[in-house]
């Protein structure tokens, strides 16, 4: 059994939970839990986007933290694109500040003042998200990252594990709130006066780069805004590295 399958083993992989808040919760802290006490700290990060799925993945995390390993550093990888709303960035920096947060910035080595943004959605996602994130997991030797991915949100994720081996660089992924829906997710925050980006105060339901987002219609799904030649591909995007 090779190293990442000894880690594998020892993560608790989060069940749907019973029918109340309360009890699907308690199946993403139990994994979160796992999560601590099979890489320690150190090696843990959440791939934080400013988005509501991931910041509450970061707030499980820093209160189990609190709990478990007082002292140690919450980490968290952003992907800056250098596309991204300004409304996301100082929310994700505020936060930053007043939670504490080591965090790690991952930007893009490629010049956008001449750079086709989304002309080619899979070179453009690989070349401003995908690599930079795995420099970052390696420059910060991370080995499990924790992310903010629902499977009521695309049908490319309805089907995802929650742990996932990761091969360049190496480290795991678990998907603490996988099981959880959307309302679940704004129940909590709202419930216990989580912050939240203000751009969803404007309609927006899902945060991606500018050229890639907008507020989708009424009656419309949660990540309809968007860019649907993206949304189709994601399987594909998925392969590459992408969340």
């Amino acid at each position: 059994m090779t190293n990442q399958e000894q880690l594998v083993a020892r993560l608790y992989v989060p069940k749907p939970g019973g029918p109340t808040l309360e009890s699907k919760i308690a199946e993403v802290v139990a994994s979160i839990d796992s999560a601590i006490a099979t890489v320690g700290p150190q090696a843990l990060a959440v791939a934080w986007t400013g988005g509501k799925d991931s910041t509450l993945v970061l707030h499980l995390l820093r209160q189990r933290l609190a709990e478990l390993a007082p002292g140690a550093a919450l980490n968290a990888i952003s992907i800056d694109t250098g596309c991204k709303f300004p409304q996301v960035i100082a929310f994700r920096d505020a936060l930053a500040r007043e939670w504490g947060i080591a965090l790690t910035i991952a930007r893009p080595e490629v010049d956008l003042s001449d750079y086709l943004v989304a002309r080619d959605k899979a070179a453009c996602c690989r070349e401003l998200k995908v690599l930079p994130l795995n420099r970052a997991i390696e420059d910060t030797g991370i080995s499990l990252l924790l992310t903010g991915i629902r499977a009521d949100e695309h049908p490319s994720r309805a089907a995802r594990p929650a742990v996932e081996t990761m091969a360049e660089p190496a480290h795991l992924r678990l998907h603490p709130i996988l099981n959880l829906t959307e309302m679940d997710v704004w129940s909590f925050i709202m419930d216990h006066g989580l912050p939240a980006c203000p751009l969803y105060r404007q309609g927006y339901r899902s945060l991606g780069c500018m050229p890639c987002t907008a507020a989708p219609g009424t009656g419309q799904g949660e990540r309809a805004g968007r860019d649907q030649d993206k949304e189709a591909m994601l399987e594909t995007l998925h392969s590459l590295g992408y969340f």
